[in-house]
């Protein structure tokens, strides 16, 4: 019965190696780092600059292969697949909201939403992305290009974009780093509210140990390595 109701394991990476270059130029990031994150997770990757915490972050979203090691992600074998298969994969598994905002700059809010939605297979996604703008805030601005929104609402349009699709999984690599200490505070509250209303799982990339501390599970990264995972006591945001 125990194994039962054990909870769903959402990521599985064992032994992961991330390498760049060749010969004497070449520089390991990831070093043989092992994880498993379950649904419903809220986990903290900290560490300080060059600690290997956005690389592993890059590997387990499928947006750089793993140079050797098995990943899982969300019932798919990334470590067997090509680019183009990651990118396929990633559909409708995996959101994904970056520091720089990474929004089109000739599309509108709506339509920043709803085309990757479209590309996803996935009905309605006009209706899907006004509906994902309304609970973040931004039902007034939908017709409003990148150029015409604050960071925060660029942000806010970011957030509605990986979520809108409802992925088991969302990855979010220093999302308030673009914004002011307020802006960020506000942005984070939606970002955990939209995850108890979607149950996905996060993955928070930060060097901010009180952000990482909003999360139940927080790892320690140093020099591609994991070298603390342990809880906070936070629980499910």
């Amino acid at each position: 019965m125990a194994e039962a109701n054990a909870p769903h394991i959402v990521i599985a990476a064992e032994n992961v190696t991330l390498r760049f270059g060749t010969g004497e130029a070449a520089v390991d990031v990831l070093r043989g780092v092992s994880l498993t994150v379950h649904a419903g997770e809220r986990l903290a990757i900290l560490g300080p600059s060059g600690s290997g915490k956005s690389s592993l972050m890059a590997v387990l979203a499928g947006l750089e292969q793993a140079t050797s090691g098995r990943v899982m992600v969300a019932g798919a074998d990334f470590s067997a697949l090509d680019e183009d298969g990651l990118a396929r994969a990633r559909r409708g598994r995996i959101g994904i909201v970056l520091q720089a905002f990474h929004l089109i700059p000739t599309m509108t809010a709506a339509e920043n939403v709803a085309v990757p939605l479209e590309l996803a297979g996935i009905a309605e996604p006009e209706a899907r992305a006004l509906a994902e703008l309304q609970a973040v805030g931004l039902g007034h601005r939908t017709g409003h290009y990148p150029t015409q929104l604050s960071g925060g609402e660029q942000q806010r349009v970011g957030l509605a974009r990986a979520i809108a699709a409802r992925p088991a999984l969302i990855f979010g690599d220093e999302p308030t780093g673009n914004l002011d200490e307020a802006t960020g505070a506000a942005v984070i509250d939606l970002l955990f509210g939209r995850l108890a209303e979607t149950q996905a799982t996060l993955v928070l990339i930060t060097h901010d140990a009180a952000l990482a501390r909003r999360c139940d599970r927080i790892i320690e990264m140093k020099d591609g390595h994991i070298v603390r995972d342990y809880r906070t006591g936070a629980g499910p945001a």
